[in-house]
């Protein structure tokens, strides 16, 4: 990763271009930061500002078509998924099942919210509206907002503060991506719990019967 931010620096005049392209690569789950591709694609808006909107546009249209690509690979290969060792290392199947009832109840918070959460979720939630067959267009529609939502927060926050801004996010990611994880786990734990009480509660009417 390092050495490829080294190449897009030395390389301005076609930064927009690699940016897109590596961003693409996170759509088949190739571990590509977006967070860190961000910040590079804010630094060199900082130093090139006549490249600032072609830079944003690479950015937020890189990390869109990211998301659909992501979304394919869940919708046409469905179940076989966990059969290619690149996707399956990174998803948990927990994490989908979950997802899967998340996006059942509330899709447009779901992604507006999951486009925040570092760490491998991001594709997860893709590859689970796909798997779901979410209807394609509300997906779209759906994640072109969050897609901006996040791309313009981080690029935002990263063009005007720089550097002072990369440790604050960090600190963020970590918090943000623990309340979930600790989210998952009540609720998990809270259907388990509901499903011994029924389970308990039938075994009850069978004795009294």
């Amino acid at each position: 990763m390092e050495e490829m931010i080294q190449f897009i620096q030395q390389n301005v005049d076609y930064a927009p271009y690699l940016i897109f392209f590596v961003l693409l690569l996170a759509g088949i789950n190739i571990p590509v930061s977006e967070d860190a591709m961000l910040f590079l694609t804010a630094l060199l808006a900082t130093n090139h500002p006549e490249k600032l909107q072609i830079l944003f546009l690479s950015i937020f249209f890189g990390a869109y078509i990211s998301d659909m690509i992501a979304y394919s690979v869940g919708r046409f290969l469905g179940p076989k998924i966990w059969d290619i060792k690149i996707i399956a290392t990174f998803l948990d199947r927990k994490m989908i099942d979950k997802l899967n009832d998340y996006y059942a109840k509330r899709g447009l918070v779901t992604l507006l919210i999951g486009r925040f959460i570092p760490f491998g979720v991001r594709n997860a939630l893709f590859i689970t509206a796909g798997l779901g067959k979410m209807n394609f267009k509300k997906f779209a529609m759906i994640d072109f907002i969050a897609c901006l939502s996040s791309c313009s927060t981080y690029f935002f926050l990263y063009y005007k503060f720089g550097e002072d801004m990369i440790d604050f996010v960090k600190k963020s990611n970590l918090v943000i991506f623990s309340i979930f994880v600790c989210f998952v786990i009540f609720i998990l734990v809270k259907k388990k719990r509901e499903k011994a009480a029924t389970a308990q509660n039938s075994d009850s009417q069978e004795s009294s019967s």
